[in-house]
């Protein structure tokens, strides 16, 4: 058998746990490397420049373990989502949503909900039937983030938020179609695929937006480039994709509640941040809701 169709519990399900994890540690660190790249690069460079690099390398990549660049006609839709949800979607929002105002321990806190609607979108795929709990979970976790931002005053439009919540909902599709591919094809070929299906647009856009944009190379927003081109953008997603496929994507996306938690840390240690009780509190309101959708889902 090439793939999981269903998550069995076992070690099979631990192993799917792990992994799905490792791809959280490499991604809490996105939004603090974002800030890092946009003091030396322009928003939509970091955004679209991570996509094309790591493009490059994903070509390589399947060009030297001689794999195909394109992918069976039947899965072409999917590999579309993926593309519009992590290659587009979620780096293009969180990238204007910081460089708009919001701080990393902000963003933090709104994308807390990813787990759930990375979870709201399994069920919807895979057709399954969630209890009523399940919704009201999500509905109490959205009015607990819709709460905090509106306590927010740093905040002199909603603008931001606006762009956070459009990142959630292009991680979770993306997250959800990647998850389902990679139970057949692993992991890594999936992301590649989807980077370099992506390549016509974003090579020609970052080169256009980097000639046209002054750059500061200095060696933080060089490091923090590299960190969303080839960590964010590829190589955690061979461990998380890899994850979703052998522990289920609801289940191993429960991995998902550690995330906010995780960047809280980086944003404090990495970028100085401070942050207060409420910023605290909404997030563990949020993990709290999220904990009961991952475990009322069906």
């Amino acid at each position: 058998m090439d793939g999981v169709a269903l998550p069995r519990p076992g070690a099979q399900a631990r192993q799917g746990t792990a992994l799905a994890f490792l791809g959280v540690l490499a991604f809490s660190g996105s939004f603090p490397a974002t800030v890092y790249a946009m003091q030396g690069v322009d928003p939509w460079l970091a955004a679209i420049g991570r996509a094309a690099v790591a493009g490059v390398v994903a070509l390589v990549c399947l060009k030297v373990a001689r794999k195909p660049l394109i992918p069976s006609r039947r899965e072409w839709s999917s590999y579309a989502l993926i593309s519009l949800g992590v290659v587009f979607g979620f780096p293009v929002f969180s990238g204007l949503a910081l460089a708009l105002g919001a701080s990393t321990s902000h963003a933090a806190v709104v994308i807390a909900l990813l787990p759930a609607a990375t979870a709201a979108c399994a069920v919807l795929r895979a057709a399954e039937r969630p209890r009523p709990l399940f919704w009201v979970a999500c509905a109490a976790g959205a009015v607990a983030i819709t709460a905090f931002t509106l306590t927010q005053h740093e905040m002199k439009t909603s603008w931001p938020d606006l762009l956070l919540v459009g990142a959630l909902i292009s991680a979770a599709i993306g997250y959800t179609e990647g998850g389902r591919l990679s139970r057949n094809t692993p992991g890594w070929q999936v992301i590649s695929r989807v980077l370099v299906l992506s390549l016509p647009l974003t090579a020609p856009t970052a080169t256009a937006i980097a000639l046209a944009t002054p750059i500061n190379a200095t060696p933080q927003a060089m490091a923090g480039f590299a960190y969303v081109s080839l960590i964010s953008m590829f190589l955690g997603f061979f461990p998380w994709y890899a994850g979703l496929a052998k522990g289920g994507i609801a289940r191993a996306g429960q991995t998902q509640l550690t995330q906010p938690l995780l960047t809280l840390v980086w944003a404090w240690v990495l970028l100085g941040e401070r942050f207060g009780p409420a910023t605290v509190v909404a997030a563990l309101a949020v993990l709290v809701c999220v904990a009961i959708t991952q475990r009322a889902r069906t």
